[in-house]
């Protein structure tokens, strides 16, 4: 509230001191050369497009178990998603697949840290160098997170962060960050999200209004220097359901990969067999809330339902997946009703 009260008092409302202070600060937490703030998550994915070069007839490899902003933003730059299915324990795209997808029309990868775990990042690497690809991480539901000891949304060309307010890093509101080491990605996306001008009037290419609320980064400030002790509290309230459930039949948690430190954005069980949406609806009248991510996988969306994917993992997991609840100050009784609760279902 006093960082609110700041801002007001100050008069400075639109790219004050507290977005490029909070752009300082995030860039030192992640280790990158610069970090970008605009007004969404979504934002973020479509000028680090476009300051990458993706662009109309470009094709963009990426995942259809996501939210749909990670789709529309490479439709929104012109290009054209080719989707490619995913592992189905992490969730996450599958390496294993994106070499036979790439075709000459190929300019970039769009892998997604979905939940707050790491996809494989060092063979998506080592295929963009092979084939001269961009890599442009969706980071945004795991700020803090880690493939093997490195920040996420800092190993490829650029990482998009959300700050929605539920994320693990949230704001009071929407906003948004892109994080790059590269000099050129960086001033385009700067140009970009200011109606594409380096001096104000003076526009250069066409942009967008988007830029980061200088009252979210005020509270973003405040916020930032916690996100490493919330997400190990995230991290030990997974442990605790781990615990909790591994001897429920009938459910499968969450796997954490040994490249990954795991934020948990989301806690994501499967219920096979059937049952996830009757064990939704059964916890739902226990008054204990659960959401399915993402209910129906991108390619099977109506605006993409033409393209006659068969992408048999990422089906079956939008039948299956069921978020718990989980936050950093969650209380081992609420996790252990959740538990008790689940294990009633499938009696």
């Amino acid at each position: 509230m006093a960082a609110i009260q700041g801002v007001l008092k100050s008069g400075q409302f639109i790219m004050g001191p507290n977005v490029k202070a909070f752009e300082q600060e995030a860039a030192a937490y992640l280790g990158v050369k610069h970090a970008v703030g605009v007004n969404s998550g979504t934002d973020a994915l479509v000028i680090a497009l476009r300051a990458a070069g993706i662009g109309p007839g470009a094709e963009v490899i990426t995942t259809p178990f996501t939210f749909f902003a990670t789709a529309e933003a490479i439709s929104q730059v012109g290009a054209t998603p080719v989707f490619v299915d995913i592992d189905p324990k992490t969730f996450n795209i599958n390496p294993d697949l994106i070499e036979p997808a790439i075709t000459s029309r190929t300019r970039a990868i769009l892998p997604v840290h979905l939940y707050g775990q790491a996809a494989d990042m060092d063979p998506i690497m080592e295929l963009a160098k092979k084939y001269n690809l961009k890599v442009i991480e969706d980071t945004a539901q795991a700020f803090g997170g880690e493939y093997k000891g490195r920040k996420l949304g800092t190993i490829g060309d650029a990482g998009c962060f959300s700050f929605f307010p539920s994320k693990t890093l949230g704001a009071f509101g929407d906003g948004g960050l892109i994080a790059t080491n590269d000099d050129e990605i960086a001033e385009k996306a700067r140009m970009l999200r200011v109606h594409g001008a380096k001096k104000k009037y003076y526009n250069e290419v066409i942009g967008y209004n988007s830029r980061l609320d200088e009252i979210q980064a005020a509270i973003l400030r405040v916020k930032l220097p916690h996100i490493d002790e919330w997400n190990e509290a995230r991290r030990q309230a997974a442990k605790r359901y781990n615990e909790l459930l591994k001897d429920v039949p009938g459910i499968v948690t969450p796997y954490e990969a040994p490249y990954a430190r795991h934020v948990y954005h989301q806690y994501t069980i499967r219920v096979p067999d059937g049952m996830r949406d009757k064990m939704k609806q059964f916890l739902a009248d226990q008054a204990i809330g659960t959401m399915v991510y993402y209910p129906v996988p991108v390619h099977k969306l109506p605006v993409y339902a033409g393209s006659n994917y068969r992408l048999p993992e990422s089906e079956k997991a939008a039948g299956e997946v069921l978020s718990l609840p989980i936050w950093p100050k969650i209380l081992d009784e609420t996790q252990a009703r959740v538990a008790k609760v689940l294990e009633a279902t499938l009696v």
